[in-house]
């Protein structure tokens, strides 16, 4: 089989044309925080349906937009791959993905307008576009599939492939003027954007193809980690399910909606043990379900498949306090965990009520017991400037972070996104922004408890109190603990000049600001977000 590389660092060298041109909107130098943590992993949700693709005897190659400088790259692609078709899939994995932020919003288009400036018809799927398709239809896309794009982009590539040059892929329904499309495609017909019927979510996940990782440079990512981060710090990504069944109400899923669905272990052990005979193989892994192991029982099934397999390696994955068991705390440690984020959001249990999370205060210390009892590293996910939040609740996430001093902490604010109960809460509040630029704006989309510099203030001074904690903890000699403690004095230091310009703010905007949000009120919960 010719492998098609299209990106930076590898060009293609077939002779003929490929069928079919992947590519995706994340680029890593375009988001200054993410380019400065420098993490990069390649995009799940593009390779696997590169796989699915090559099932059908489809040729594709990929143009990975995670590694590349700017959109003018895949002029580039274009040229060297000579495609009949262009597909951009957004990595559905990519929580980055989810917050369609601005920048990677505006790359998108641009790859869909050169797709279309070069006369081939373009797909899309992915998060912003299953929201918004009117947008990616307006910029020249031939099609937008909704919600989870797997089938839907294999069948309308199909169609498009197969149809006589100068002809529509979509017949016309006999006594109508209305095209039949493939379930859960958008096309816009005479100026009018038409709809085909919804597809419902794939059950049976097995029936996915493992994602075709040799059309990246695995190469190129392994000398950004060692780059940055030393050699044996090379991280590569997987999933074991798709979506989560809670009911967070400010988590946006317009892929995967209120469904979950897990792989087998047996799989996930199988693709496990494939990446690490791999060329180069990974150093650790970074699970990137929304939630890992929904059931015990299925990561109980899944420490044992590894240790059948004799496959241990380090990872990392995301969770819920209320699933950590000591039968599954356990088996991930045996499997080779090493690190488990949960999402703690905050510190007072009125506001985590009112975004329906679903856990108690007290599941977290119990949780983090067990992990840190099989030397397990915990993560924590915190958010600020829910409604209703003033600033006596948030200290008590503050504090929260000060008691059970996790690993690591992880700090963002409420940010609405469209299709979430929060959304449609907050709306009337909104100013004209509906994204972030990048990762780090932190930028206060709704006229919240305090303004968006106070919030930015926190997260520095928050980080900055954490990390002089786990030092005064960590230090081994009397040196490396009068650091830390200067360290760890100067942040708290700051936190009445703080906490002075902030209720001086709150003053200001309590006369408009949203009261906390009340569960009763909101809508019901099957028609609810979910979030780990």
């Amino acid at each position: 089989m010719t492998i098609h590389r299209i990106g930076p660092h590898t060009l293609a060298t077939a002779a003929a044309p490929v069928d079919v041109l992947l590519t995706h909107g994340f680029f890593m130098a375009l988001d200054p925080k993410q380019a400065s943590k420098a993490r990069p992993y390649p995009p799940l949700s593009t390779l696997q349906l590169a796989a699915l693709l090559r099932g059908q005897q489809l040729s594709v190659a990929v143009f990975d937009a995670m590694l590349a400088a700017d959109e003018s790259a895949f002029a580039a692609a274009l040229a060297a791959a000579r495609p009949r078709l262009v597909i951009l899939q957004e990595d559905n994995f990519n929580f980055l993905s989810k917050m369609c932020l601005g920048r990677m919003r505006e790359a998108a288009l641009n790859l869909v307008r050169m797709g279309r400036a070069a006369g081939l018809p373009v797909l899309v799927n992915g998060s912003d576009a299953s929201d918004h398709p009117e947008v990616y239809l307006a910029a020249g896309a031939t099609g937008v599939a909704r919600g989870e794009g797997d089938w839907t982009l294999l069948e309308a590539a199909r169609s498009i492939l197969d149809a006589a040059t100068g002809t529509s892929p979509w017949p016309i329904e006999q006594g109508s003027d209305e095209p039949l499309l493939p379930a859960g495609l958008s096309v816009m017909v005479a100026d009018r954007r038409v709809d085909g019927l919804p597809r419902p979510v794939e059950r049976d996940l097995d029936r996915f193809p493992e994602p075709s990782r040799d059309l990246v440079d695995l190469a190129a990512y392994r000398a950004v980690w060692h780059t940055a981060h030393g050699h044996g710090h090379f991280s590569l990504n997987l999933a074991s399910s798709r979506g989560c069944p809670y009911h967070c109400n400010w988590c946006a899923k317009p892929i995967w909606g209120q469904r979950y669905g897990l792989r087998s272990p047996e799989r996930v052990v199988a693709e496990i043990a494939g990446l690490l005979a791999a060329d180069p193989p990974p150093d650790r892994l970074w699970f990137a379900d929304d939630i890992f192991g929904l059931h015990p029982a299925w990561t109980v099934a899944f420490g044992d498949a590894m240790a059948a397999a004799g496959v241990r390696v380090p990872f990392q994955i995301q969770s819920r306090a209320d699933l950590i068991t000591p039968e599954a705390a356990a088996a991930l440690a045996a499997a080779g965990c090493e690190e488990v984020w949960l999402g703690a959001e905050s510190g007072d249990q009125a506001i985590l009520d009112a975004m329906e999370k679903g856990i108690r205060l007290e599941q977290l210390p119990a949780a983090l017991g067990q992990l840190r009892g099989f030397g397990i590293r915990v993560g924590l996910f915190l958010q600020f400037g829910y409604p209703g939040e003033d600033w006596d609740a948030l200290l008590r996430t503050v504090e929260l972070v000060r008691r059970l001093k996790p690993d690591a902490i992880g700090i963002s604010v409420s940010y609405p996104l469209p299709g979430t109960r929060f959304y449609q809460r907050v709306r009337e509040a909104m100013s004209d922004r509906e994204h972030w630029a990048d990762s780090q704006d932190l930028a206060m989309l709704y006229q919240g408890p305090f303004p968006t510099e106070i919030y930015r203030r926190l997260h520095r001074l928050l980080h900055a109190e954490h990390d002089a904690l786990l030092a005064v903890d960590a230090a081994s000699t009397a040196g490396e603990l009068a650091v830390a403690t200067t360290a760890l004095t100067a942040a708290r230091a700051e936190w009445p000049s703080l906490e002075r310009d902030a209720r001086a703010a709150g003053e200001q905007r309590l006369r408009v600001a949203l009261p906390i949000l009340d569960p009763a009120a909101v809508a019901a919960p099957g028609e609810g977000q979910g979030h780990a």
